[in-house]
């Protein structure tokens, strides 16, 4: 019975898998599966600690969004290795606890919360949010404060070194963020 079962399930999952909770309570104690974030259980080895994360918190928070250094290192803009996931929600939105692997909460305004906002495959035919390139250079520019001109600039040169990228499109979002637009336009201005 157990390997038709999904990976990862939730508390409201038990009756579709055809589970009660004493059930899943004893693949637990047989460490078939691992509780990784309140009422969410993952299939044991199913995927790594960060990845088994990401699914929990798409389960739970579907606007949840990896964004900054994770979203970057995704897109292959920095050779920094995060250590922790950083992930976006709408201001008002409760994190979620999660125990499989350390997480960064940002709370974005919910006025741009979609703009370039993708989906980032995961396994088991689920997806989580994922800002594009652009969207996450606009953000680091926006919160250097917080990361930095250096790592902004950074992600900014790798960028325009790929092709088919648009500094124009970037400034027309950025015009959507006032406190990145300025600093990124001068970026650009002494790149170019």
């Amino acid at each position: 019975m157990e390997t038709t079962l999904p990976d990862l399930l939730g508390y409201r999952d038990l009756a579709d898998a055809g589970l009660t909770r004493r059930q899943l309570e004893r693949l637990i104690k047989a460490e078939e599966y691992e509780r990784i974030a309140p009422g969410q259980f993952l299939r044991t080895g199913a995927t790594d600690d960060t990845t088994a994360a990401w699914m929990a918190i798409a389960a739970k928070r579907p606007q949840a969004t990896l964004c900054l250094l994770t979203a970057l290192s995704i897109h292959d803009l920095t050779d920094e290795i995060p250590t922790r996931s950083n992930i976006a929600i709408p201001r008002g939105t409760k994190p979620l606890s999660i125990w499989s692997a350390p997480i960064t909460w940002h709370h974005f305004d919910t006025a741009t919360f979609d703009i370039d906002r993708t989906e980032y495959a995961l396994p088991a035919g689920r997806a989580i949010g994922l800002y594009s390139a652009e969207r996450t250079i606009i953000d680091l520019f926006r919160l250097s404060h917080e990361w930095g001109s250096d790592l902004a600039v950074d992600a900014l040169k790798r960028w325009l070194r790929a092709r088919g990228n648009s500094p124009s499109r970037l400034l027309t979002m950025a015009k959507r963020f006032p406190k990145a637009k300025p600093a990124l336009q001068n970026a650009l201005e002494i790149l170019l």
